[in-house]
């Protein structure tokens, strides 16, 4: 098993790309005009390829059990995270109108993409079924953020959420299972599958450093970045509480392995950037989704390999 330095050394890349993505936005080499066009670009094209990538000829996708409970796992630990997050709000004094539905929401959702997707490369570069299968997961996760997400966030009704679920990555998800069960990646040119392993590369790497740029506006005023009972709340739930509930469903429910793989990264993931911009457009509270998500993240450079540590040794001793 990986020590703890081995497994810091393996997010650091993570971490590095977000700083540079700040860098960049503070000389002013990656301007703020130009983030819509790139996230676009992102979203749309470099990840479906990504998705391609690691979907079309995986096994461990034709098993029933990775293929069905992937999915329901991400929709379930997503809407727990959110609920547990709002109570747990509530107990500490927060209020409607005054940041509790914004941090139930970007305390519930865990960073499962663009972290979560090069560490576990990383980690189980040998089992290359883990990769696709936490694919497979994340929409699970999508659809609790644009159903259960959405309405905790601003009251919009179910099927405006579900509207959402619609997008390029989840088309493409649904298309490349489709073309793994049918195994009809063996017939696809050498050209097609080395523009979509090209271009598939290039989605992580530069969601990272869109991330940092995104995040670098709000350095700018470093004051606001650290609320104390909004803050600490959302590491304790974050990074204490919500690991450990992650970590008894992969030891004492019986998941295919590939699947326990990805519930032990996730569980030692921070909050996600998504929130961030969904608070924005939903009528939350930003500030509050940036402290969460900057005060996690932060500690997460630490926490997250110790986790990573100890859900392997418990769920898969040696």
């Amino acid at each position: 098993m990986p020590s703890y330095w081995q497994l810091l050394l393996l997010i650091l890349p993570v971490f590095v790309l977000i700083g540079i993505g700040a860098v960049m936005r503070r000389v002013r080499w990656l301007n703020a005009e130009a983030d819509a066009s790139l996230l676009k670009l992102v979203v749309n094209f470099l990840y479906p390829c990504l998705i391609f990538e690691n979907v079309l000829g995986n096994v461990a996708l034709r098993q029933p059990g990775n293929l069905l409970l992937a999915p329901l796992v991400g929709f379930a630990t997503i809407t727990m995270g959110i609920y547990l997050s709002y109570y747990a709000g509530r107990s500490l004094g927060l209020t409607q109108g005054g940041g509790l539905r914004t941090f139930a929401f970007s305390t519930g959702i865990y960073n499962y993409g663009y972290m979560a997707l090069p560490l576990m490369a990383a980690l189980f570069a040998d089992k290359t079924g883990s990769v696709g299968v936490m694919l497979v997961h994340n929409v699970g996760c999508e659809a609790a953020i644009w159903t259960v997400g959405i309405l905790m966030l601003a009251g919009v009704s179910l099927r405006e959420g579900w509207r959402k679920l619609f997008n390029a990555p989840v088309i493409a998800l649904i298309a490349a299972v489709l073309g793994n069960t049918l195994d009809v990646g063996r017939f696809m040119p050498s050209v097609a599958t080395n523009v979509i392993s090209m271009s598939g590369a290039c989605a992580i790497p530069l969601g990272l450093l869109l991330i940092g740029a995104t995040l670098m506006e709000y350095f700018e005023r470093p004051r606001e970045l650290f609320d104390r009972r909004v803050t600490i709340a959302s590491s304790v739930l974050r990074l204490g509480v919500l690991p450990v509930l992650f970590l008894l469903l992969a030891k004492f429910i019986p998941f295919p392995d590939d699947l326990k793989r990805v519930i032990i990264v996730q569980a030692a993931m921070p909050a996600g950037i998504l929130p961030l911009v969904i608070a924005k457009h939903y009528g939350g509270r930003p500030l509050t989704a940036v402290q969460v998500v900057i005060g996690t993240t932060v500690l997460g450079l630490f926490l997250i390999p110790l986790w990573l540590r100890l859900g392997l040794g418990w769920i898969f001793p040696t």
